[in-house]
């Protein structure tokens, strides 16, 4: 058989294609993949420590999976799935649902506060303001949206606003009234009211500060009494009580009201602990930790542990390094 040079060049630059796009699939597939769990408030601060830390780190692909912190912790206890960290909200989700079966320790990173934001066209956007908020929301054409209290921390701490606020304003049945209201604008977490503002759906939604900082959302900045955003004022936050589901189906968890903290483990089976490890010391070093900041997020500086002597020792040094970027 006679095979025509022109054939021949047409063979050649299809294997070199293929040969290409082999290598190009291999290098694609050789990225070290990190697989991290999040609530939906540190999706934004999130995203912006991963392209930050990419810029570094070329051959990592970060993977991240935004939902409220009690079905991110329910994704490792009870659907099974593997993530190499888990960033919660709510420092107690990893105690009370991670703790000691999937996880070993909890690091306490950064603090946040409530508040409820509004857009412009808002009803009563004009006359709402720190003293009179309380009763706005209770009028009966003020629609608010709110997360799940059974998914999402952000949900069950609105509730706990709501008890504190009854007895801060000294307004019975006022955190009944609340509850009880506007239940078709509740969404699994926190983040997917903003579509709901924006839209005009509803007027108003409680959320966290940092969130309203992010999308650059009016908000009224609630007292300190009712925020949840001050630590001195835990032993009145502790009379609010709200029940979850616990980390087996059936079971309830209760919670009282405390200062909000975010917290952070890598759980026992991660997959890829070391370089999981290299970005915990990145988020918690001098750049991660004023990227957070800048967000609306206050650092607890240095980051917390009930127990110092389990973190991996990588996370300890960059803890003791105060004031120096971690490795």
């Amino acid at each position: 058989m006679i095979i025509k040079p022109r054939f021949v060049l047409i063979i050649s630059a299809l294997m070199a294609i293929c040969l290409i796009s082999a290598s190009c699939t291999q290098k694609k597939t050789d990225r070290e993949k990190l697989v991290i769990f999040h609530a939906g408030s540190f999706a934004y601060p999130l995203k912006i420590l991963s392209d930050k830390y990419a810029e570094k780190h070329p051959g990592v692909e970060i993977l991240r999976e935004s939902a409220g912190s009690v079905a991110s912790a329910r994704k490792l206890t009870e659907l099974g799935k593997d993530c190499d960290i888990l960033i919660s909200s709510d420092y107690r989700i990893i105690d009370e649902m991670l703790i000691p079966d999937f996880a070993s320790w909890n690091l306490h990173f950064s603090s946040n506060e409530l508040c409820l934001a509004f857009h412009k066209s808002s009803k009563e956007a004009q006359k709402i303001n720190p003293k009179n908020w309380h009763e706005i929301v209770l009028l009966p054409d003020i629609r608010t949206g709110r997360s799940d209290p059974a998914s999402d921390p952000c949900g069950y701490r609105t509730e706990m606003l709501f008890q504190l606020s009854e007895n801060f304003y000294k307004i019975p049945g006022f955190s009944y009234k609340m509850s009880s209201k506007d239940i078709s604008w509740i969404r699994p977490k926190e983040v997917d009211l903003l579509a709901l503002l924006e839209t005009g759906s509803v007027d108003y939604i409680f959320i966290y500060r940092s969130v309203a900082v992010q999308h650059q959302l009016d908000y009224v900045q609630l007292p300190d009494s009712v925020n949840l955003g001050h630590p001195e004022l835990n032993g009145f936050y502790n009379e609010a009580v709200v029940e979850i589901p616990g980390k087996r189906p059936g079971e309830k968890l209760k919670l009282t009201g405390e200062a909000i903290v975010y917290s952070l483990t890598i759980p026992d089976n991660a997959l890829n602990p070391d370089l999981a490890m290299q970005f915990v010391n990145f988020m918690i070093g001098e750049t991660g930790g004023r990227i957070i900041s800048q967000l609306g997020q206050n650092m607890i500086t240095p980051p917390a542990c009930d127990n110092f002597d389990i973190l991996p020792e990588s996370i300890r040094k960059t803890i003791e390094l105060t004031g120096n970027e971690a490795p």
